[in-house]
């Protein structure tokens, strides 16, 4: 403190003698002021919560980073682990509580509008209309990203869900000469595999793998309207209707050409026995295409993918999604708007689901750069939307509350792992979850 005393008093000495010099001597030119610094805007931090941690799901995360670094904003991750995205739920709701949410948050399905519910989704009204989300987005889809007719979130994506995957090898070996188109062409298939000493069905013991294969013989036995009626609008009569019957007796009937080590088996070995050619069929939404394109395998080459029996004028979809929360600083309001028209972006959209294997979200986007499974997925997105065979997958999350989902879910895998158990009680335990509240 002392130092900064006598720097002081001999500054200020400097300045009084600098005051009292000669009037005679020319007082030099004044230094021009130097021209302001243009205006920049704040910048503002953009957290995002999301469990995309690993493969392709980090790197279209570094590129929706970049794309907001471009737009002036600082990107904060937020990542948390885990597949499900259970432990990510778990931060959300209590960063939430404390009253400090993130900007976005991935959240999908009902969940949305559960979150909405509770008041702490922010409008994206505004960034739609200036985007055309509307006209972008089928409308079984944009009305997942509502809350009382009001945009609180934005797609990322579209998974499909009812594919059946075929190692073509196999089916050859076995004299399969073309993919099945119901279920009783996929059960003689099957039987030909079998009879060649090979495994007809590679099947994972989860009940979410069980639901999957089970939401793809819904569709295929019942069709599209009931589908609808049984599985989305959980309609009592459907679900105890002869369809249902029928549903469970093609279910079970799968179950006998899948092998005796299936109970607990991950979903990607499945996928590894069809690529092996251990396995002819797998029955699994098309983030599996991922695990044969990192084996090296080409699709119409090596490997087929085609709608599940039955289904190849429907379309089950699983969204992932970004909700927005209510902010209060300005600044973090036009960062979020920016977050939401940017993952919406044909930029963003084409990086995204070619490195994820889904196609993007939106109606009109140029598929030149991706794959042969992409292209038919993207076409039957588009056709199924103006037919109304575009559905939401009960088995992941898209069409009702997860109460009712899990119930359903266990009904389901009861009935896959009990051989015993009647069809009609069967039909029975699946009506009785759907009542879940």
């Amino acid at each position: 403190m002392l130092n900064f005393s006598k720097l002081a008093i001999v500054l200020a000495a400097a300045s009084m003698m600098a005051a009292c010099g000669k009037k005679e001597e020319a007082a030099p030119a004044p230094t021009p002021a130097p021209a302001p610094a243009p205006a920049v805007a704040p910048q503002s931090t953009v957290e995002v919560l999301h469990w995309w941690t690993s493969g392709g799901e980090a790197k279209s995360v570094a590129e929706l980073k970049r794309i907001m670094q471009d737009k002036g904003h600082a990107w904060k991750d937020f990542a948390v682990a885990g597949g499900g995205g259970d432990n990510a739920m778990t931060v959300l709701k209590s960063r939430v509580v404390a009253g400090n949410p993130p900007a976005a948050a991935q959240i999908k399905g009902p969940a949305i509008q559960e979150w909405a519910s509770e008041g702490v989704l922010a409008n994206l009204d505004e960034t739609a209309k200036a985007e055309n989300w509307d006209t972008l987005l089928p409308t079984v889809v944009a009305d997942v990203m509502k809350y009382n007719g009001n945009y609180v979130a934005a797609p990322v994506n579209v998974h499909r869900v009812n594919w059946m995957w075929a190692n073509k090898a196999v089916l050859d070996k076995a004299g399969v000469t073309s993919v099945p188109k119901t279920w009783p062409e996929f059960f003689a298939a099957a039987d030909k595999v079998k009879k060649a000493g090979l495994i007809a069905v590679a099947h994972g013991g989860q009940n979410w793998q069980d639901f999957t294969t089970f939401e793809d013989v819904v569709l295929g036995v019942g069709g599209s309207k009931f589908y609808q009626d049984a599985m989305v609008k959980l309609d009592a009569k459907a679900l105890t209707s002869p369809t249902m019957a029928k549903s469970l007796e093609t279910f079970r009937k799968i179950k006998s050409y899948t092998d005796p080590a299936s109970p607990g088996r991950d979903w990607n070995l499945a996928t590894a026995m069809v690529i092996q050619e251990k396995a002819a069929f797998q029955f699994m939404g098309d983030w599996a295409k991922g695990e044969f394109a990192a084996a090296g395998k080409v699709p119409g080459t090596d490997y087929i993918c085609a709608a599940a029996p039955g289904t190849a004028n429907a379309y089950t979809f699983n969204v992932d999604s970004f909700a927005m929360f209510k902010l209060k600083d300005a600044t973090a309001q036009k960062a979020q708007a920016d977050l939401a028209a940017a993952i919406m972006g044909v930029e963003f959209q084409e990086v995204f689901n070619l490195n994820k294997g889904s196609i993007p979200v939106r109606l009109n986007m140029d598929m030149a750069k991706f794959d042969d499974c992409a292209k038919l997925s993207s076409t039957d997105f588009v056709a199924t939307a103006k037919t109304g065979g575009l559905l939401p997958s009960i088995a992941h999350g898209m069409a009702i509350k997860p109460a009712a989902e899990g119930a359903i879910k266990d009904a389901v895998s009861q009935f896959w792992n009990n051989d015993k158990m009647s069809v009609a009680d069967g039909v029975a335990s699946i009506a009785k979850a759907a009542a879940t509240k």
